[in-house]
């Protein structure tokens, strides 16, 4: 193992505990963006059914002037108009909300999966323990990533799965690109259970 100097120690400390606040950020903007999903998820749901409802109105009131304008057919041709106006409208607006309701679900699915790996034990191949909290080396594209506390370090992992080989092979592939001192861990509710047997 490497020796590492005391002034690198104490910037890695530094870094590790900018990362933390950053996570702490995050974590609270999560809770928002939950909030508002949540918000928008009702107001999807009055707006379908107001929509619902005047779709229903504006064909009752169709059908309804139709049979007592039948000898009228100039007005009926006009009123015939106007509906189909309004229903492309309609038609529109219920595609925007099946698009919007779409996007809600993917959200929805990245909290289950994220509620389910902090329930269930998980494997996970660490990569890189920090003294402080160096969250600036995930991208956001890395969903697929863990920031754990195992004192007095953070550590850093990749990759989540459900079995151990899954875990051994995908860090034998970390290992053939350079990442020598890879090894598996288990985790659950977050928490580092222990260091896996790298076979």
């Amino acid at each position: 193992m490497p020796f590492i100097e005391e002034s690198d120690l104490l910037e890695l400390h530094k870094d590790i505990d900018k990362a933390q606040i950053i996570n702490e950020r995050l974590l609270d903007q999560i809770k928002f963006k939950n909030k508002e999903l949540k918000k928008n998820k009702v107001q999807r749901n009055v707006l379908a059914g107001i929509t619902g409802l005047f779709l229903i109105g504006t064909l009752a009131i169709t059908s309804f002037t139709a049979g007592l304008s039948q000898t009228n057919y100039g007005a009926q041709d006009q009123y015939v108009l106007s509906d189909l106006d309004s229903l492309e409208a309609i038609k529109s607006r219920m595609d925007n909300l099946k698009t919007q309701n779409e996007e809600l679900s993917l959200v929805k699915e990245y909290y289950l999966a994220k509620e389910f790996l902090e329930k269930e034990k998980i494997y996970s191949v660490q990569v890189k323990s920090f003294v402080d909290n160096n969250i600036t080396l995930a991208s956001e594209a890395l969903t697929n990533t863990m920031f754990v506390k195992t004192n007095p370090f953070f550590s850093y992992s990749l990759g989540n799965f459900g079995t151990l080989q899954e875990a051994q092979r995908f860090r034998e592939q970390l290992v053939d690109i350079g990442f020598q001192d890879a090894f598996v861990a288990s985790y659950k509710d977050g928490k580092r259970l222990q260091i896996e047997d790298p076979n």
